[in-house]
């Protein structure tokens, strides 16, 4: 199969929305026996702001999230804003599953040095590095604070501010459901 006639412009200038251009750093390193379990890891020094990885999402539709609920996928899964099927300007929240590296990043609160933004016209997550990240360092984002397991970093520090209805000073913009994921802004 070719890229269709009216896609080829698409791989010069990276302008379509149909078009995803895929992202990897070559930098990376998967090792799977972790107290974590799978870790992600650099092997060279990483600058700030970096892409790392660009990954497409696999979108649950909403009429499966009860189901996905009583899956271990669900652990895996980012919310997904949606235009709402009646309602012209509101949008309803789903399950997106990051695909490659996406569900591979583990959470740190304390030491998180990458962000993640979704992408949601390309169906993608784009996560890039906060700082720059040494040799050998693991490679974490902030799953925020509903975690369901224990927290290895434990609990603490200005990042865990407390407002009002317990809920952290940085996961506040996510509750509110805008594109506001691990402190990248769009």
């Amino acid at each position: 199969m070719r890229v269709p006639a009216d896609h080829k412009d698409d791989f010069m200038e990276k302008k379509s929305v149909d078009t995803i251009h895929l992202v990897r750093n070559p930098n990376l390193l998967i090792i799977r026996n972790t107290p974590k379990g799978r870790a992600l890891f650099a092997t060279s020094s990483i600058p700030s702001h970096t892409i790392l990885e660009v990954s497409p999402v696999l979108i649950f539709p909403t009429s499966d999230l009860a189901f996905l609920k009583q899956t271990f996928a669900d652990h895996y899964t980012y919310n997904w804003p949606l235009d709402h099927p009646s309602v012209p300007g509101k949008t309803i929240t789903t399950q997106a599953l990051a695909l490659g590296l996406g569900s591979i990043f583990n959470h740190s609160a304390r030491n998180q040095n990458v962000g993640f933004r979704r992408d949601v016209a390309r169906e993608v997550i784009v996560y890039e590095t906060l700082r720059d990240v040494e040799v050998g360092e693991e490679l974490c984002v902030n799953y925020g604070m509903r975690l369901w397991f224990e927290d290895a970093d434990g609990v603490g520090g200005d990042e865990d501010e407390i407002l009002e209805n317990g809920i952290r000073a940085k996961d506040r913009e996510i509750e509110k459901g805008e594109a506001v994921l691990g402190a990248i802004k769009i």
